[in-house]
């Protein structure tokens, strides 16, 4: 650019050479003209490097890798290999720790809500949930034969534990994205970034699918599968083994399901606590590859600024079960008819006095 200028005023000042001006008014007529150019010359600049600004496309540092991930879609599909045991070792751990559980009878179970004043609607208008946590389902509930209140004592059961593990979420992936904007990292740091590539099974160590991994489950959705794979909390896997969520496994203990055939080598996982099956049922929706698309329509979410929507995520979930888009459809029944979704942003009470101010 300052090339060409140039060019162009030894052009001119030529020009006024060969027409003969007078000394005087070749002198005078060639510094207006230096003088005009050497002027304009930052400003002509200053222009062009703005176009070349506003034409160059900027992103938020922190979405880059999101974004990447979701353009290629392909970032899960590396040949990666893990251990059962790595992905669900906090979750054994969480069950060592519970072997003396008690189970309270319903009776007991809503005195208890009543005396603490614990009530579905009041959660509904003011989104504030006690910290009730029950390890074991009552055996008296398939006894309930009120359809309403048998399932409104299992949602009071198993809303704070579903809470709880979005909170522990929460918590993750606050102390993932500090880590992330941090341009060193200490060796506390990286040693927690290696359990959780462990826990949500990435041997890559790649952070763009951690971010995507590490995320919470929508209150509804988890409640809605709860009720679809326990029958309000009737069946036999939730009564003997404190299975929310049917989940498989081929390491773990688990209950050998009735009409399943001998030879077949999985069973259904069986939890010391309920707490524990919740938190094995988020780890297996964020690390499972079958779940893959719910994992990246919900990054699409996170990305947009949206909720995260339980029907909208459900359609994803048609390999959960052998029915296909059939237990979708029932799922996305049971959230509207039994309105979940009043839950979705619903918070809970801390369990100590000390953790009020936190709220």
């Amino acid at each position: 650019m300052r090339k060409k200028l140039k060019k162009n005023s030894i052009k001119i000042l030529n020009a006024i050479d060969d027409n003969n001006f007078g000394s005087f008014a070749r002198t005078f007529l060639s510094s207006f003209i230096l003088i005009l150019i050497f002027y304009s010359l930052p400003i002509v600049i200053k222009f062009t490097d703005e176009k070349i600004l506003n034409t160059k496309e900027f992103k938020n540092n922190s979405k880059v890798i999101l974004a990447y991930t979701l353009d290629k879609k392909s970032s899960e599909n590396l040949n990666q290999t893990y251990d059962e045991r790595d992905l669900l070792v906090d979750i054994y751990s969480l069950n060592e720790k519970e072997t003396d559980t008690v189970r309270l009878d319903a009776s007991t179970i809503k005195q208890l809500y009543e005396d603490t004043d614990y009530k579905l609607d009041d959660i509904r208008k003011n989104k504030l949930v006690k910290p009730i946590a029950l390890t074991l389902l009552p055996t008296e509930i398939k006894m309930i034969e009120n359809t309403k209140k048998r399932k409104e004592l299992f949602i009071q059961i198993v809303l704070p534990l579903i809470l709880k593990e979005n909170n522990n979420i929460k918590l993750d992936r606050a102390r993932l994205f500090g880590i992330i904007n941090k341009s060193n990292n200490t060796n506390l740091e990286k040693k927690w970034l290696n359990n959780k590539y462990k826990q949500y099974g990435i041997p890559s160590k790649d952070l763009s699918i951690l971010k995507i991994r590490m995320d919470e489950i929508p209150v509804s959705l988890a409640l809605a599968q709860a009720a679809k794979e326990t029958g309000w909390g009737t069946s036999r896997f939730a009564q003997e083994g404190n299975a929310l969520y049917g989940q498989w496994t081929w390491s773990g203990e688990g209950l050998k399901p009735k009409e399943a055939d001998k030879d077949e080598g999985h069973k259904v996982m069986k939890f010391n606590i309920l707490q524990a099956s919740v938190r094995a049922y988020q780890r297996n929706l964020n690390t499972h590859s079958s779940y893959k698309e719910f994992r990246l329509a919900r990054a699409q979410l996170r990305d947009l600024g949206k909720p995260l929507d339980s029907i909208i995520l459900s359609k994803y979930l048609n390999e959960y079960a052998e029915t296909g888009n059939q237990y979708v459809e029932v799922l996305k029944k049971i959230i509207t008819q039994n309105n979940l979704k009043d839950f979705d942003d619903a918070k809970l009470l801390p369990s100590s006095i000390e953790l009020e101010s936190l709220i």
